[in-house]
């Protein structure tokens, strides 16, 4: 099994790629959470894209943002793991990756994420803290979390 993590700007995906990011995004947020939203958001030209390639199929992603390019800190999201794979646990890879490359390569100091309610647990141990009330993001609790 041939297993890659790749970093690229929008510019840098091809075409099979980022049809695989937009279909894998889709499964899980629209269909698997059975969420009506414009996952498309004219966003992803601005983001790198995080993702681990396992035999030609992408099956671990997120999007990093600059401080301001999204949030007015630097910012991680859509955040997602192909179902079939979940038996991996690779949410915490891909979330110590995707902090890695920004604290790091773009040299931010702080990561602001708007994470769904269920995952606070999570990305707590990852080292971010829930700051205001919770809110409702497309439909499904979210709060906002700084690292």
């Amino acid at each position: 099994m041939n297993e890659k993590w790749h970093i690229k700007r929008f510019d840098e995906l091809t075409t099979r790629e980022l049809y695989q990011i937009l279909r894998l995004r889709n499964k899980v947020f629209v269909v698997e959470q059975n969420c009506v939203y414009l996952d498309a958001d004219d966003k992803d030209d601005k983001a790198f894209h995080l993702f681990l390639e396992k035999d030609g199929q992408i099956i671990a992603y997120a999007r990093i943002f600059k401080a301001g390019d999204y949030f007015k800190h630097a910012s991680i999201g859509r955040v997602v793991v192909n179902p079939d794979f979940r038996r991996l646990k690779l949410g915490k890879t891909l979330m110590q990756k995707a902090i890695n490359f920004t604290t790091g390569t773009l040299q931010e100091k702080n990561i602001e994420i708007s994470a769904q309610t269920y995952l606070l647990k999570f990305y707590n141990a990852l080292g971010f803290k829930a700051t205001g009330e919770e809110y409702l993001e497309d439909g499904l609790p979210h709060f906002r979390m700084i690292y």
